[in-house]
């Protein structure tokens, strides 16, 4: 498989949504305060190069404990599951807990490329080409590097209304994606199962 437009926008929304890079203005806002400005490319480019990573190897990590692509994407979509209803009812349940405030740590790990997101990455490849999951994460990375450049100015832009309505939003298409996910993968283990039996 190639390039598919479609593809790159459905990763993409996803992506966007389980990063919630607008949703967590209120916790980089707060850091700058504690620790001074954060470095958006430092930040941004640790992110990207630790999400490539476990996109490649994660698979082979799977491996050594037995667990194939569709079982580890079922599990995925509950993780996204919680992950949405933590976006629509405004509960936290997944704890920003690191005890340093840099940079690195915690905006690039685990803010950015945090359980989540390399739950989602590897869940992607279950549904979708490598190739267009990379383009879709890094066209995330690059909105993530303008709303960390400019955090002050997105929060005047939206106000605290509308990143509320935002996080909410993509709550909802997060929750879309996740039963999406579950079912997809879901049958294909039926499907194999029976193939089995059959076989």
């Amino acid at each position: 498989m190639g390039l598919q437009i479609i593809e790159i926008a459905s990763a993409f929304i996803v992506l966007f949504a389980v990063i919630d890079i607008l949703g967590s203005l209120p916790i980089i806002l707060d850091l700058q305060k504690k620790s001074g400005p954060i470095k958006a490319f430092q930040a941004t480019s640790v992110a990207f190069t630790i999400m490539i990573i476990f996109l490649f190897v994660g698979e082979a990590l799977l491996g050594l404990f037995g667990v194939d692509i569709s079982s580890f994407a079922i599990a995925g979509s509950f993780v996204l599951v919680i992950m949405a209803f933590e976006m629509i009812l405004g509960v936290e349940i997944f704890k920003h807990d690191s005890p340093s405030g840099a940079s690195i740590v915690p905006i690039a790990f685990p803010l950015i490329a945090g359980a989540g997101s390399f739950t989602t990455l590897l869940s992607l490849r279950a549904e979708f080409a490598t190739i267009n999951i990379i383009i879709a994460l890094f066209l995330n990375i690059v909105v993530v590097f303008f709303v960390l450049k400019s955090s002050k100015f997105v929060e005047r832009l939206f106000g605290q209304g509308g990143i509320y309505v935002l996080k909410k939003f993509f709550g909802i298409i997060l929750l879309a994606m996740a039963i999406k996910l579950f079912m997809t993968n879901f049958g294909n283990i039926v499907m194999e199962f029976i193939k089995n039996i059959n076989g």
